[in-house]
């Protein structure tokens, strides 16, 4: 038996659970979020509690069990509570800004890089250098912070580069002239 997946998963007040056979439903105050929970596992919901289960002990069950019942948790806190993320912007001329429903970033090279923001996801831009990502999906979230890091992920010499709040870039030594 998973470790993860036998753990009940608390649901707060403002958060309403609709389970319609495979299909769950999350409500809350940041907004709706669906999922498809296979059928080796059954969902059960009793005064606040959420319980995941499994139907029958197989290798693929006990490999689902723990995964889906850390989706339906991410699921439950992020419309309860939103996830967050913030990306440093650093480097001479590095700056992002919004316009419309695009993001826009100076990152170094001869053109802007233009990226269109996703429905459910809110950009702040905090002077010029810091980007405040928020979110009720959490992989939705996690997948538009990284594809605007592959723009200029840290390189390990200057320390230039987007990256994320408190992540540490290991620096390296450069060349050593004679």
């Amino acid at each position: 038996m998973s470790r993860i997946g036998k753990l009940p998963i608390q649901i707060p007040e403002n958060v309403e659970i609709s389970c319609d056979g495979p299909e769950i439903t999350v409500k809350g105050k940041f907004g709706t979020l669906q999922d498809t929970v296979p059928e080796i596992l059954k969902v059960e919901q009793n005064e606040g509690i959420l319980v995941v289960g499994l139907e029958k002990e197989t290798r693929n069950g006990r490999a689902l069990h723990g995964l889906y019942r850390t989706l339906i948790n991410n699921m439950v806190i992020g419309v309860s509570e939103k996830f967050t993320i913030t990306l440093n912007l650093q480097g001479v001329g590095y700056r992002g800004a919004i316009q419309g429903t695009s993001l826009v970033l100076n990152l170094g090279y001869s053109h802007q890089v233009i990226i269109d923001i996703p429905e459910g996801i809110s950009v702040e831009v905090v002077q010029n250098t810091k980007l405040n990502l928020s979110g009720c999906d959490k992989a939705a979230l996690g997948l538009f912070a990284a594809k605007i890091r592959s723009w200029r992920p840290p390189e390990p010499y200057k320390g230039k580069g987007i990256i994320y709040e408190g992540e540490v870039v290991k620096r390296k030594a450069g060349k050593s002239g004679k």
